[in-house]
């Protein structure tokens, strides 16, 4: 029989440390708790850990630089962010410093426990140098973003001419898009879309109005066949700041909208 899997809990909420305990429990898992992030890193140094669930907004160390830290010192051990402190802001940026998944409070037992089955038995079916290229993926994710933003953008943003030749262009609502040049114009307007961007709002509007699954646009836009935690992780800021390039309003987005469960869809 295998081995129950041990689960790190910090939160500096009592009630939710001894709530998620018990779900844990219950569901054959064993449990150590924490209340702060030193009490934490004490714990990660006393004994392995399969998978740790998370606060952000925790007194003295904070849940990012406790996610720092733990990255540092053991960056196989997934993550699993649970707080009610939220913002895209800090989703994105957990995500980027290696955490799995960022959960809402109070999210229901259902849903915690699913994503943990998931989590954990993706580990379990990598092979070791599978799960280093998903942490150097992780790791290099800020610095291809930059990269992204140094590619190169015509000189006059509001005259940019598209070619007359259709196989050149594809055009759905407001978007026209030249694939050879790989510019974008957006309701007559010049959009600066580079890089990968480029090919994630592709894979979106060739595919619209439906939805594109995270494995499916992970698979056009990178050309890398990911798993659904790997795709999740990749496709959620990659389309973060798309959003924030289009949208007026990035908490009611009207155009690159979210498909619980699914994926995503461009609204044309």
């Amino acid at each position: 029989m295998k081995d129950a899997r041990t689960i790190l809990v910090v939160d500096d909420e009592s009630s939710l440390r001894l709530t998620l305990s018990l779900l844990l429990q219950k569901s054959g898992y064993n449990v150590v708790t924490a209340a702060d992030g030193m009490d934490a890193l004490q714990c990660l140094q006393g004994q392995s850990f399969d998978l740790m669930f998370m606060d952000l907004n925790m007194p003295g160390m904070s849940g990012i630089d406790l996610l720092v830290e733990v990255h540092s010192q053991k960056p196989k051990l997934p993550v699993l962010i649970l707080t009610a402190h939220a913002t895209l802001e800090t989703a994105i940026q957990a995500v980027r410093l290696g955490a799995r998944d960022y959960l809402i409070k109070p999210a229901e037992p259902e849903l915690i426990l699913a994503r943990l089955s998931e989590i954990l038995d993706t580990e379990e079916q990598q092979p070791a140098r599978k799960r280093e290229i998903v942490s150097q993926v992780q790791d290099l994710l800020a610095e291809l973003q930059q990269l992204d933003r140094t590619d190169s953008v015509p000189p006059n943003h509001n005259h940019v001419s598209f070619p007359s030749d259709p196989a050149q262009l594809l055009s759905k609502g407001p978007f026209t898009l030249d694939l050879h040049a790989r510019h974008v114009m957006f309701k007559n307007s010049y959009l600066p879309v580079t890089g990968l961007y480029f090919d994630y709002l592709l894979a979106l509007l060739r595919h619209a109005p439906k939805p594109v699954s995270y494995k499916a646009l992970v698979k056009e836009a990178q050309s890398y066949d990911a798993d659904l935690v790997e795709a999740k992780d990749l496709t959620r800021w990659r389309i973060y700041e798309l959003r924030k390039l289009i949208e007026l309003d990035l908490q009611n987005p009207q155009y690159i909208l979210t498909i619980r469960g699914v994926g995503y869809r461009i609204e044309v």
